[in-house]
């Protein structure tokens, strides 16, 4: 809203400082104070009025450490963070721009899928909550939304770079020449297209196409396909890491900064031509959206640190997941999400080879056996005794490094 209010205001008038509103940079730093002091302020004043009502956490008793000590503290904090998402985005953002829309529609939607759950668990008394065939339509749902958008809409393109080659010579202090020649971009040709980018291979994208013979509309389909896939996997991956105090809002942060880093190099024509990564017009006002989730995160954490005073519930983790995965959807990126939100994956793959074995070995010898101690992975440690701030430390760091690892992959190619 202020980015347009103040175009017009530079435009029209001679005022000093009407400009800064059209860097990125000014905005995405303002996006990320804003949500701080929303998570901050407004959160202390939500905990109060769960309190108030009640909204608390139903704990069963899995023999775990000061588990039935949470019993009673507010859950749905969830809200503290989409509050703190959506606010700073709609008054900072190009609201014109698709991917903007894309994401607030993204965050608006889990929200609720994830409310709904919540809302049943507290108030109906249902401990299962929100049926999970029910989640998974809501995640399908917005797959088919994310990918139909991807492929309808005609500001979502990706461009070719021209390049132009010219010779440069040097000539030495001792008199001698060297020539070689410099590249440089001088014009872009955009397309429609279901290119991804490859992780490791330099000057290299997987185009989806290559899966159905050439063939594009089956290519679009495919690639919906896999946003629905994604979607619900990176969501349900982060459902499932949330179960420690700040675990889930420790580990995210350093993927969303990542994927602020890759959303603005691969808007810019100068970075993303020397880094020699897809050119994504527009991607760039990605890193306003980045800079207010990161800062809602963080905020929220002020909260949730042990001992968490507010649980972000299915309202929260649904959420951040969901959003991690259309984030990545839009910049091309979905294929590194595997490397980059690794906790996610091995939480998830913990609970699938945890249960495949407790069938496979209650069938085979009558009774179910375990590999884990309890899963998903972060409760394997806590029945081990390690304490939860340790584990939720020792989780952020492998996040962080990670993370690291996927930046790095931009120059190991």
């Amino acid at each position: 809203m202020f980015y347009s209010i103040f175009k017009y205001l530079d435009e029209a008038t001679d005022l000093p400082g009407m400009g800064m509103f059209q860097y990125i940079s000014f905005r995405s730093a303002a996006a990320i104070i804003l949500s701080l002091l929303i998570a901050i302020v407004f959160g202390k004043r939500i905990i109060r009025m769960l309190q108030r009502h009640q909204i608390g956490e139903t704990v069963r008793d899995l023999g775990l450490e000061g588990q039935l000590q949470k019993k009673g503290t507010p859950t749905m904090g969830g809200i503290i963070i989409i509050l703190a998402v959506v606010v700073p985005v709609l008054l900072f953002g190009k609201l014109s721009n698709v991917y903007i829309q894309l994401m607030l529609v993204s965050t608006v939607w889990l929200g609720l899928i994830g409310g709904l759950d919540d809302y049943i668990k507290v108030f109906r008394h249902n401990k299962e909550g929100l049926n999970g065939r029910f989640k998974i339509v809501g995640q399908v749902g917005l797959g088919i939304i994310v990918g139909s958008v991807m492929w309808l809409s005609d500001d979502i393109v990706v461009c070719d770079k021209v390049v132009e080659t010219q010779q440069v010579t040097y000539i030495e202090q001792d008199g001698s020449t060297e020539t070689f020649d410099n590249e440089r971009v001088i014009s872009t040709m955009p397309k429609k297209t279901t290119e991804t980018s490859i992780p490791f291979l330099k000057n290299t994208e997987l185009n989806y196409n290559v899966f159905t013979g050439g063939n594009d509309t089956a290519a679009w389909i495919l690639y919906i396909l896999v946003a629905i896939f994604i979607i619900t996997a990176v969501s349900n991956g982060a459902n499932l890491t949330d179960g420690l105090d700040g675990l889930l809002t420790g580990v995210s942060v350093p993927i969303v900064l990542v994927l602020g880093i890759l959303a603005y190099l691969s808007g810019h024509i100068v970075y993303s031509d020397y880094l020699n990564i897809m050119y994504i017009p527009d991607s760039g006002e990605l890193i306003v959206f980045a800079a207010a989730f990161a800062g809602a995160l963080v905020g929220f954490l002020w909260y949730n640190s042990f001992p968490a005073q507010i649980f972000m519930g299915d309202t929260g983790s649904l959420t951040i997941g969901g959003i991690i995965a259309v984030f990545a959807l839009c910049i091309r990126k979905e294929l590194l999400l595997p490397l980059l939100c690794g906790v996610f994956l091995v939480e998830a793959l913990s609970v699938m080879i945890q249960v495949s074995y407790f069938k496979y070995t209650k069938r085979k010898y009558g009774e179910g056996r375990r590999v884990f101690l309890m899963s998903p992975l972060h409760h394997h440690y806590q029945k081990k005794g390690i304490f939860e701030t340790k584990i939720m430390i020792r989780f952020f760091i492998i996040s962080l490094l990670l993370s690291a690892l996927t930046l790095v992959t931009l120059k190991i190619r």
